[in-house]
């Protein structure tokens, strides 16, 4: 049996056509079939569904953003910037990676994240042709304010916890998970090595935002705009997550 994957992410908005076509010519992805676009491989893709309502996200929403991981991500600020996307500055945020942020034509949030921590980038030739010198969408970001939980069920679940990377500054802890056979660098998942090395993965990786103050986390109600759901392939029937609401072949809102 091939490893299991997450495989499809699901947004909706009140103009799904036109943020479709953003990923596909902004962000440099394909279209995979008729209505889901990535940039294939083990990736994760997306699928866009309409809603009446507008999208105004929360610091406590389940979603938060995906991650576009690209070896050069000064390229990928350069080449949005060109196209008159508005682009914060690449930074290196302490010790967890070189990030830059934009959004998508409806609101979403979307990450750039460098391979490397600032300064570490060897150096390699890559094709400025595409966005960042080669783009996977590496990340899923969603927030608990249940930890422990969310750990023994994804354990339960078959993914394996590949790095912790407490925020203490900003009251966060990240964690993210996969369902791979790989092993990080250093089986401590609080290494600083394991860090890079999440963000060079050609697979999608679920990043677990643990908010220490605990608040509620928002769920999105069936009308209104928003992330409806991950599908994963090839994962155990019947499981079931009280934030994430995780059940066969879903990470989904209740």
């Amino acid at each position: 049996m091939n490893t299991p994957r997450l495989n499809l992410i699901q947004l909706c908005s009140p103009h799904p056509k036109s943020q479709k076509q953003f990923y596909l010519d902004i962000l440099g992805m394909a279209e995979l079939d008729t209505d889901t676009v990535g940039y294939g491989g083990v990736q994760a893709s997306l699928r866009f569904h309409q809603s009446d309502l507008s999208y105004s996200p929360r610091a406590t929403d389940l979603y938060w953003k995906i991650a576009i991981s690209v070896p050069n991500i000064q390229l990928a600020h350069q080449q949005l910037t060109e196209k008159g996307i508005e682009v914060s500055e690449p930074t290196q945020f302490k010790d967890v990676g070189y990030l830059a942020h934009f959004k998508d034509t409806e609101g979403f949030t979307i990450e750039l994240i460098e391979h490397w921590f600032k300064g570490n980038r060897p150096a390699i030739t890559t094709d400025k042709k595409v966005l960042g010198g080669g783009p996977h969408l590496n990340l899923l970001t969603l927030r608990s304010n249940h930890i422990q939980e969310v750990t023994s069920q994804f354990s339960q679940l078959g993914m394996k916890l590949l790095s912790i990377q407490p925020v203490e500054s900003h009251r966060f802890t990240l964690y993210f998970f996969a369902f791979t056979d790989e092993s990080p660098p250093d089986l401590n998942a609080y290494a600083v090595v394991n860090r890079e090395w999440v963000y060079q993965r050609d697979y999608t990786v679920l990043e677990i935002q643990y908010l220490h103050d605990r608040p509620e986390i928002r769920q999105r109600q069936s009308d209104s705009a928003g992330y409806i759901g991950t599908k994963y392939t090839q994962a155990s029937p019947n499981f079931r997550l009280e934030e994430l609401a995780i059940s066969s072949g879903d990470i989904t809102e209740k």
